[in-house]
C-alpha cells in the first residue's frame, strides 16, 4: 500500500507566513517547502517548530497531521521562544535539571564550613569526587531531556512527565502529569515540581555522611552510595507540588553501605617442593 500524503503547516525562519504543505515523505515536503519559499534545496532541512527537533523519515511518519514545521537553510538554527543561549526546548529542560542538581551540590558543599579542620578536609575530598562524577554525567540533566535514553529520562519521547507520588507511596493517586515541552505556561508550572529526596538530604544524608567521615577509623567512606542518594533517581522522585510532603520522612541510610567493604587479602600457598 502506498503511504497517504501527510499535511503540515510550514514556515521559514524569520517569516510569519505559514503554508499548508502535503507530502508522502520528508523529502517531498522539503522539496515543496523550498519551492514555496523560493529556496535552493541543497543543505536545507526540516525541524519541528515547537522545539527544533530535526526531522528524519522515521520520525516524519509518526507525526500527526497539521504539525507545524520550520524550514531551515544552511547555517540557520532554530530559536523558537526560549532564551537565545538555548538551541531548543530539550536544551532548556536539560539546563533546568542540571541547575537543580547543582543547587544540591552547592548545599552539600556549604556544610563543610561547619566542620573542624581534619574532618573538613576528608569531607571536601569526598565532595570533590562527587563533583567529578557529576561533571562526567553532565549533572544528570538527561532526566528532563526527552531525546535521551529511555532508562535515564523521566519523561516520554513526547515530553510528558508524570508525578511519581509522595515519598511514602508507590504512585501518584491524583495522576498529575505535565508537558513542559508544549508551551511556555507549562514550563513555568513545571518549575514548581520538585525532585524530592526520599531519604532526606538535610535531615539524614548530610548528617550521616558527616558522621561517617568523623568515625571512619581507617575505613573508606562509600562516597558513591552517598552520591546516589543525593543526586540520582535512586533516591529522587519527581513530584507535583501537591505531592511534596515536607514533614519528616523518617527514613535512614543503609548502615551496611556507609563504608566500602574491606578488601580481602588472598594469600597464595607456597608450592610444595618436589621430593
Amino acid at each position: 500500500m502506498s503511504k497517504r500524503p501527510r499535511t503540515f503547516k510550514l514556515r521559514a525562519l524569520h517569516s510569519q507566513d505559514k503554508y499548508g504543505v502535503a507530502g508522502k515523505n520528508c523529502q517531498e515536503v522539503l522539496l515543496k517547502g523550498c519551492q514555496k519559499f523560493q529556496l535552493p534545496i541543497s543543505g536545507c532541512r526540516l525541524c519541528l517548530y515547537e522545539d527544533g527537533t530535526e526531522l528524519t523519515e522515521g520520525y516524519f511518519q509518526r507525526l500527526p497531521d497539521n504539525t507545524e514545521l520550520m524550514l531551515l537553510t544552511p547555517g540557520q538554527a532554530w530559536q523558537g521562544c526560549l532564551e537565545s543561549r538555548f538551541r531548543n526546548k530539550s536544551s532548556y529542560l536539560r539546563y533546568s535539571c542540571e541547575s537543580r542538581i547543582r543547587s544540591y551540590l552547592k548545599e552539600v558543599n556549604a556544610h563543610a564550613s561547619t566542620l573542624d579542620p581534619q574532618p573538613r578536609a576528608e569531607y571536601l575530598k569526598i565532595i570533590g569526587q562527587m563533583c567529578e562524577k557529576l561533571k562526567s554525567e553532565r549533572y544528570n540533566g538527561s532526566y528532563f531531556d526527552r531525546r535521551d535514553k529511555v532508562r535515564e529520562r523521566l519523561c516520554t519521547a513526547e515530553g510528558w512527565f508524570s508525578c511519581q507520588g509522595p515519598f511514602d507511596l508507590d504512585a501518584c493517586l491524583s495522576k498529575h502529569s505535565i508537558n513542559p515541552y508544549s508551551n511556555r505556561e507549562s514550563r513555568i508550572l513545571f518549575s514548581t515540581w520538585n525532585l524530592d529526596h526520599k531519604i532526606e538530604k538535610k535531615r539524614t544524608i548530610v548528617p550521616t555522611l558527616t558522621e561517617a567521615v568523623a568515625e571512619q577509623d581507617g575505613r573508606e567512606v562509600d562516597w558513591e552510595y552517598f552520591y546516589s542518594l543525593l543526586f540520582t533517581s535512586n533516591n529522587l522522585k519527581l513530584v507535583h507540588i501537591a505531592c511534596h510532603k515536607k514533614s519528616s520522612h523518617n527514613l535512614s541510610c543503609d548502615e551496611t553501605r556507609i563504608y566500602k567493604p574491606k578488601k580481602q587479602v588472598v594469600r597464595k600457598r607456597a608450592a610444595r617442593r618436589r621430593q
